[in-house]
C-alpha cells in the first residue's frame, strides 16, 4: 500500500484486520456527541487519488470516498457501489451494477462514467500517477502507459450510468481486492477539470462520494476534518459526525493531548510504549509494510554489490527493533512481510527467506566494505541517509549512522531527517544516496511488494536492475498467472534474487503502539491496502 509514510507505501500487508468493539453497533449516544479526534503522524500531501502514493492520503480517501466495493473487517468484500458484479467463463470480463441513488457531495449522480474518466485519467501518462501500474492486466493499460495507445481504449466502458464493464488482457486473481483501493475510485470530471491544478490540493477542491467529506484542509496547514457526507447512500449507518485529524510530529506532544482529552487516539514511542503496554487502551496496530534501504546505483559506490551487503550486515535488526522502536516491529525476513499470503500452510516470508539478505554479521560486514572500497580505488566513503522528520525516524538514523561509523572504517554519515513530502519528493527524483524507504501493501499478495524493483518501475528510486527478476515477474503476471503454483514458484525466486544482489535492504516489519480511547468502537484496521476505515466506527458511552 502505498508508502508508508515513515508512511506509507499504502499499501500496502496477511489481510488480517483489528477492529476495536462490535462494528456496527448502535451506540446510545446523540450525533451531536459522535466525534473522534485522530492523530495523524504526517502531513497530507494530496486528495487527488490519480496522484496519492502515501498511508495519509489514502486513508483520507478511503473514508472521503468509494468504490465499487469497499473492504471491512480481515479486508471482507463489502458492498460499495457495486450492487452486482458477473465474471466471464474465462475471467476475462467483469460487468458491475451499479446502485442507484448514489450520489457526490456536489448532488450529481454517481455513474459508470465516472469510473472511466477516473481510470483513463489515472493511465494517461500527462497524469504521472505512480500507481498507474495497478492496472496492468486491464486491457491496453500497459500500453496507454508508455503511450502508445490513446486512455480511450482502456478496458473500461459504461453502459449507461449504471452498468460497467471491465476488460482484461489477463486473469487478475485479487481483481476484486484492488477494486477496494482508492486508486481504482470514480472521479467527478466536471468537478476535475472545473478546479485544473487545484484539484485535490485542498478540500475545498474537492468532492466526495463516501461516507464523509474533508474540510478545513488547506493543502499545508496541520489539521483538518471529516464531516458526515449527508448525500452518501448509506448515511444511515454513518454514526460518525465528525472525524477532527491533527498532526503531532512529536508522540510527547500527542500523548498529552491524549492525556487531556484533545485526542481520542495517539501512536506512542518506545518509551511510552514500554511504560503504557498493558494499561487500558493500549493497542498494537500490526502492518503488512516493510522499512528497507534503497541504495542510489547512479552514485558508483552503491552499485557496487559489497558496499550494499556491508551496510545492511552492519545493522543489528534484532537490537533496534527491541532498544529503539520498541512497538511490537519485528526483523523483516524479507522484502514481502510476514503474515501477507501463504500457500498449503507456508507463508512466502519463510518460503523465500534469504538469510544473507537481512542477517547482521559484524565481521562479514567490515570484510565487505574493505574488499569494496578496494574495489573502488577508495579508502573511505561518506555519504548522506535521508529519512523523515519524526521522532522514530530520527532515532532510526541515529542507530543506523553509529552502527555504520562505529564498525565500518572510513565510513561517514551525514543524515538527513526532512518532513514525509520533501522526503517522497527527494526519493522519486533520485536526489539521495541511501534513503530509509517504507511500503505497505496494497492488498494480500506478493506481487505488491514486489512489482516495486522491476526495472521500470517508479518506486525503484535506486535503479536496482536485474533482467531475471524482471522475466520472474512477467511470467507471475502472464504466462503463469492462472497457475497458482507457478505463480508462486516465480515470485519466491524473485525475492531470492532481490535479497541475493541486496538490491534493497530490508530492516524491519512494522507495527505500531497506540493508545485507544475504550469509548472508541467499530474502528476497522486493515494491515494492507488504506488501512482505517471509520464508516461505521461510534463513541460509546457518551
Amino acid at each position: 500500500m502505498k508508502l508508508v509514510k515513515v508512511a506509507a507505501s499504502g499499501a500496502i500487508v496477511a489481510l488480517c484486520a483489528l477492529t476495536l468493539g462490535a462494528c456496527g453497533s448502535k451506540s446510545s449516544s446523540s450525533t451531536s456527541k459522535q466525534v473522534l479526534n485522530w492523530n495523524e503522524t504526517a502531513e497530507l500531501p494530496t486528495m487527488d487519488l490519480s496522484t496519492a502514493t502515501d498511508t495519509v492520503s489514502f486513508d483520507m480517501l478511503n473514508n472521503t470516498m468509494e468504490g465499487l466495493y469497499r473492504l471491512g473487517k480481515n479486508s471482507k468484500i463489502e458492498p460499495g457501489l457495486a450492487t452486482k458484479t458477473k465474471v466471464s467463463s474465462d475471467g476475462l470480463t467483469y460487468t458491475f451494477t451499479l446502485r442507484k441513488g448514489a450520489k457526490w457531495s456536489n448532488g450529481d449522480k454517481v455513474t459508470a462514467k465516472d469510473f472511466v474518466y477516473s481510470w483513463r485519467r489515472t493511465l494517461n501518462p500527462k497524469t504521472n500517477s505512480q500507481y498507474a501500474y495497478l492496472f496492468e492486466g486491464v486491457k491496453n493499460a500497459t500500453d496507454i502507459m508508455n503511450g502508445k495507445k490513446s486512455p480511450e481504449t482502456a478496458g473500461i466502458k459504461a453502459v449507461g450510468d449504471y452498468k460497467l464493464v471491465v476488460t482484461l488482457d489477463r486473469q487478475i486473481p485479487y481483481l476484486k481486492l484492488l477494486m477496494g483501493f482508492p486508486v481504482f475510485f470514480p472521479q467527478n470530471q466536471k468537478v476535475v477539470e472545473k478546479y485544473g491544478s487545484k484539484y485535490g490540493t485542498a478540500s475545498k477542491y474537492m468532492v466526495y462520494d463516501g461516507p464523509f467529506q474533508m474540510t478545513g484542509w488547506t493543502g499545508t496547514n496541520l489539521k483538518w476534518t471529516l464531516k458526515k457526507n449527508t448525500n452518501y447512500w448509506d448515511k444511515k449507518n454513518v454514526k460518525l459526525s465528525a472525524i477532527n485529524y491533527k498532526v503531532n510530529k512529536t508522540t510527547t506532544t500527542s500523548y498529552n493531548l491524549y492525556q487531556s482529552g484533545k485526542l481520542d487516539a495517539t501512536s506512542l514511542s518506545a518509551e511510552q510504549a514500554k511504560q503504557l503496554k498493558g494499561q487500558t487502551g493500549y493497542t498494537i496496530r500490526k502492518a503488512a509494510s516493510t522499512f528497507y534501504f534503497q541504495y542510489n546505483q547512479k552514485n558508483a559506490a552503491f552499485k557496487n554489490k559489497k558496499i550494499r551487503q556491508a551496510l545492511s550486515m552492519v545493522v543489528n535488526r534484532e537490537q533496534f527493533v527491541k532498544k529503539v522502536l520498541g512497538d511490537g516491529s519485528v526483523p523483516s525476513k524479507g522484502l514481502v512481510s510476514m503474515g501477507l499470503a501463504s500457500r498449503n500452510g507456508e507463508d512466502f516470508a519463510t518460503a523465500a527467506y534469504q538469510k544473507n539478505g537481512v542477517t547482521y554479521n559484524l565481521s562479514e560486514a567490515k570484510k565487505l566494505w574493505n574488499e569494496g572500497l578496494k574495489e573502488l580505488g577508495k579508502t573511505s566513503l561518506e555519504f548522506t541517509l535521508l529519512s523523515d522528520d519524526t521522532d522514530k525516524a530520527k532515532n532510526t538514523t541515529a542507530f543506523i549512522q553509529s552502527a555504520i561509523e562505529s564498525n565500518l572504517k572510513g565510513s561517514k554519515i551525514n543524515v538527513s531527517n526532512v518532513p514525509f513530502k520533501t522526503r517522497l519528493a527527494r526519493t522519486t527524483s533520485g536526489d539521495f544516496d541511501v534513503v530509509i524507504s517504507a511500503w505497505g501493501a496494497d492488498f494480500s499478495d506478493p506481487i505488491s511488494f514486489l512489482d516495486l524493483f522491476t526495472s521500470d518501475n517508479s518506486y525503484n528510486a535506486g535503479k536496482w536492475s536485474n533482467a531475471q527478476y524482471d522475466k520472474l515477474i512477467a511470467a507471475s503476471k502472464t504466462t503463469d498467472a492462472g497457475d497458482t503454483a507457478k505463480r508462486w514458484n516465480d515470485l519466491v525466486s524473485a525475492e531470492k534474487i532481490l535479497m541475493n544482489d541486496q538490491g534493497v535492504a530490508p530492516l524491519y516489519q512494522q507495527a505500531t503502539a497506540w493508545m485507544i480511547k475504550p469509548k472508541v468502537k467499530g474502528v476497522i484496521y486493515n494491515s494492507a491496502g488504506a488501512n482505517y476505515n471509520f464508516k461505521n466506527a461510534y463513541i460509546s458511552g457518551n
